[in-house]
């Protein structure tokens, strides 16, 4: 009886330690809640749509027309590169630790006032098994959350749950950075900086003005992207000795031809300015589909006090040039990029060297 009973005891006492060791470890993962420290997303490749607000109410949507192609609030086509920048970050996102007390409130405070809105929406299903079998595909909103500004060391983020009660310190791991950034709520910072991606077969036609020099100037017609038709633009003569190489080359560069950065913010007095004088250059391509694609070039002025290896002083910036674009974006070009698609009509003669 007496060994039966020191049994009971002897378990009730190894329950006991069992249940303190469980409660001490709680208590110490009780800092990371599941839900409010829960940030990150499983599977990027099933977002389907990125909401982002800030408190100045500037909005960016986000949305997945098809892998490795997103729309910009239904407008513009997004950069690839930033977006998968994104998606990167929205699976690696790892709570680091919740806000400390003394600091709760002042973070709570500066988000409140700088805090951007996240939404993420995903393809999840109504019937799921496994990865095999599952049916009923629908968008959900699966996570809402605010990231506000960088901790002081510039080693983590502030973010905060929806619904939650704490903020918490978040960094990526192995990133020694801030975050805050790659949720911008700027349109521009998201948008493609792409003004031509054609393909040879894609071309119908290209016009080159140069308006300082007409007889540069010309139009050259893809008859069927073995056989083309060059023209002297001012007075429409058609031109005889082409080459051929030359013009397929050319036609060659339009794949992939991007901008350096906008200047839609330019002061508008200085933008007009240059807007109204006359253009360097003015490309029109017009594809198969008769879409219009136009760029228009403007000299760029050299920085104060440069000069040529001669010593002359440099008058126009010899990197780079200002370009509207569509007639509707002011942007910056480098002539590194351009050059090989502003070419004079005596490139593309025969006796040319």
């Amino acid at each position: 009886m007496n060994k039966n009973k020191n049994t009971i005891i002897i378990l009730i006492i190894l329950l006991l330690i069992l249940t303190t060791i469980i409660l001490y470890l709680s208590d110490n993962r009780s800092t990371l809640n599941k839900y409010e420290s829960n940030f990150a997303i499983k599977d990027s490749s099933s977002v389907t749509k990125i909401f982002l607000t800030d408190k100045e109410n500037n909005k960016i949507v986000l949305t997945k027309k098809q892998p490795g192609y997103w729309i910009l609030n239904q407008t513009y086509i997004a950069n690839t590169d930033l977006v998968n920048i994104l998606l990167k970050t929205l699976i690696s996102l790892d709570a680091k630790a919740k806000v400390a007390k003394a600091e709760h409130n002042n973070v709570i405070r500066r988000m409140a006032a700088i805090g951007i809105k996240v939404e993420i929406y995903q393809q999840v299903y109504r019937i799921f098994i496994n990865d095999k079998f599952k049916w009923f595909p629908y968008e959900k909103l699966t996570k809402i959350y605010y990231v506000g500004d960088a901790t002081k060391d510039n080693l983590g983020t502030y973010m905060l749950m929806q619904g939650a009660k704490h903020p918490y310190i978040v960094q990526i791991k192995g990133f020694n950075g801030f975050l805050y950034t790659r949720y911008s709520t700027k349109e521009e910072d998201w948008r493609d900086h792409t003004i031509f991606n054609h393909k040879l077969a894609n071309i119908k036609t290209i016009t080159l003005e140069f308006p300082d020099n007409p007889n540069e100037s010309w139009i050259l017609n893809n008859l069927n992207n073995k056989k083309f038709e060059l023209y002297q633009l001012n007075n429409h003569k058609i031109i005889e000795d082409v080459d051929t190489l030359k013009i397929m080359e050319y036609l060659g560069s339009f794949n992939n031809v991007k901008f350096e950065s906008f200047l839609n913010n330019m002061d508008n007095k200085i933008k007009d300015s240059i807007l109204n004088s006359t253009p360097w250059h003015i490309l029109t391509l017009t594809d198969i589909n008769q879409n219009k694609y136009i760029i228009k070039t403007f000299h760029k002025k050299a920085a104060t006090g440069e000069v040529d290896l001669k010593g002359n002083p440099v008058i126009w910036d010899r990197d780079r040039l200002y370009a509207l674009i569509n007639n509707k974006d002011f942007v910056i070009i480098q002539f590194f990029v351009f050059d090989k698609i502003l070419r004079p009509l005596n490139f593309f003669k025969l006796n040319n060297k």
